[in-house]
């Protein structure tokens, strides 16, 4: 198999950001995505590296390897665990590596090219799966509840459970749904990066959601029944006399579910804003004077 340089795919240089590749990737992603190009089998197969880059460029560890050992990045954990235990071969001799960086280059031949040796020999080795990754956009509303999402990773529909509460930025893995292992080894993981955006008129901090609720002059003064609304129904406030503008209340247990901790959740803040009434009528500007009146006697 020819050697497939991710940074090209990608059409980023070697020293890229983080985010440059996440920009770059993005870019084609969209340019080459199978909704866009229907039976297109060349932008399908476009789209299939652009993701196999971005799995292997956007998780650390796996471009690290990657840099070092290029094409053999995946077996990288084997080349070192082999090197520290000093069972590589050279020249027909037993011991440590002891050679030039180019040594691993041998020790793959040797363990994929038929050149077995040692401990080796008679048997192929097992290896892991390479992990995958990929980047999931919610909106806040969704992740209010448990549900489940169909993913498309490398042309396959993969169906998830996500949990209530999962937070923007968070990364959960789940093991097995990676790619094929290799002589018999275990499936790689995958790695889903949550981005949640919020379009509700509720701020959330942690658990706790924060909100603001209008309430009328009058019902300020002397007090009475509000509806306000919650992230999940409306609820039925009492309001006090002399409420002033700016008072916060607490609604325990009305906040947002913590991330796996079933019927847990955060509390819901809301701030009264008293609204001043406007385009006021000649009565009631002389009302409002004889309380003015009142006041100051």
């Amino acid at each position: 198999m020819a050697f497939i340089d991710y940074y090209k795919i990608l059409e980023v240089d070697k020293k890229a950001t983080e985010a440059e590749i996440k920009k770059a990737y993005r870019k084609l992603a969209r340019k080459y995505h199978p909704d866009l190009n229907p039976n297109d089998k060349e932008a399908e197969r476009k789209f299939k590296e652009i993701n196999e880059a971005n799995e292997v460029l956007s998780h650390t560890e796996n471009r690290k390897k990657f840099d070092e050992y290029g094409e053999n990045w995946q077996h990288a954990e084997q080349y070192e665990k082999a090197k520290q235990q000093g069972q590589y071969q050279s020249g027909g001799q037993q011991g440590g590596f002891g050679g030039d960086s180019g040594d691993y280059s041998d020790f793959f031949e040797s363990m994929f090219g038929g050149r077995t040796s040692g401990r080796q020999r008679g048997r192929s080795a097992q290896f892991k799966g390479q992990d995958f990754s990929t980047e999931l956009h919610l909106d806040l509303k969704e992740v209010y509840t448990t549900h489940k999402r169909t993913l498309t990773i490398n042309g396959k529909n993969i169906r998830i459970t996500i949990p209530a509460g999962v937070e923007n930025g968070q990364q959960i893995k789940i093991s097995g749904l990676g790619g094929e292992g290799s002589g018999g080894g275990p499936k790689g993981d995958l790695y889903i990066t949550f981005t949640i955006e919020n379009h509700t008129n509720f701020k959330l901090d942690k658990h706790n959601l924060y909100t603001t609720v209008d309430i009328d002059l009058y019902a300020a003064l002397l007090g009475g029944e509000i509806t306000a609304d919650t992230f999940n129904g409306k609820v039925k406030l009492t309001v006090k006399p002399g409420t002033q503008n700016g008072t916060k209340v607490k609604l325990k247990g009305k906040g947002f579910p913590i991330y796996k901790k079933e019927g847990e959740f955060g509390d819901l803040y809301i701030t009264y804003q008293v609204k001043i009434p406007t385009d006021l009528s000649e009565k009631e500007k002389d009302l409002f004077q004889e309380l003015a009146k009142l006041r100051t006697s």
